[in-house]
């Protein structure tokens, strides 16, 4: 049974969080501020927590970049009012793995958390335990050590960042739409509403191209997804 940590100061939400996941059988902990959500996540452990940003002394931001300070890879899913692009490039840059702005709806909110939990139990599929070395560009792409640099220097990806990165190196050049990036990275069953992919692929253009305003390798096809071109 999988446990969840909640982190959240306003009382009925938290009240109805855990009462609805505890229907779906998950076991819930929940802590009312920062400072007490961090001590419980070190000390039981959970499957993944709930964070919310806005808390009264140490804030979800602080308690994120503790944890992953920490090294602590829990997964970590951000439930917050602020729905700024700008907040949730914070949030992913920090470790967060999805991010839910409120309002919310229930079932979408379900559906994350089951993808995170399934994804985070998921044994690596074998493609990630080939040796291969991919290049395009001035980027190079080393899936043994997981390294990836750029014109000879390491560039430092987040673990969802390198699996979206794999997951377009993958479909070798074809169209992938958000759906089944997904389904791909996420572990997304249905179609979910999210910009979460796009924020990621923003981070990505970021990092590997030159002029990421008008990137050269990590295209949009407008109305169908991305595609990676060399």
């Amino acid at each position: 049974m999988h446990r969840i940590l909640i982190i959240e100061d306003n009382a009925d939400l938290a009240f109805g969080l855990r009462n609805n996941l505890e229907i779906e059988g998950y076991t819930i902990e929940v802590a009312e501020d920062g400072s007490k959500g961090l001590m419980r996540a070190r000390a039981s452990a959970p499957d993944l927590v709930i964070l919310d940003l806005m808390m009264p002394g140490l804030d979800g931001y602080r308690v994120l970049r503790t944890l992953r300070e920490e090294g602590i890879s829990t997964p970590v899913l951000i439930l917050s009012a602020r729905g700024e692009e700008t907040d949730k490039v914070r949030g992913f840059r920090l470790g967060a793995d999805d991010y839910v702005t409120k309002p919310f709806s229930l079932l979408e909110l379900l559906a994350r958390v089951e993808a995170l939990l399934r994804r985070a139990s998921a044994p690596a599929g074998p493609a990630d335990a080939v040796g291969e070395t991919h290049r395009f560009g001035e980027i190079v792409v080393d899936t043994v050590s997981q390294q990836v640099t750029r014109a000879g220097e390491t560039v430092q990806l987040t673990h969802r960042e390198y699996t979206l990165l794999l997951a377009l190196i993958r479909r070798k050049g074809a169209v992938v739409s958000r759906v089944e990036l997904l389904k791909a990275v996420w572990g997304y069953r249905g179609a979910v509403h999210s910009r979460t992919v796009d924020t990621h692929i923003a981070e990505l253009r970021r990092k590997l191209e030159t002029d990421p305003a008008n990137p050269r390798h990590i295209v949009t096809i407008r109305k169908s997804g991305y595609r990676l071109q060399p």
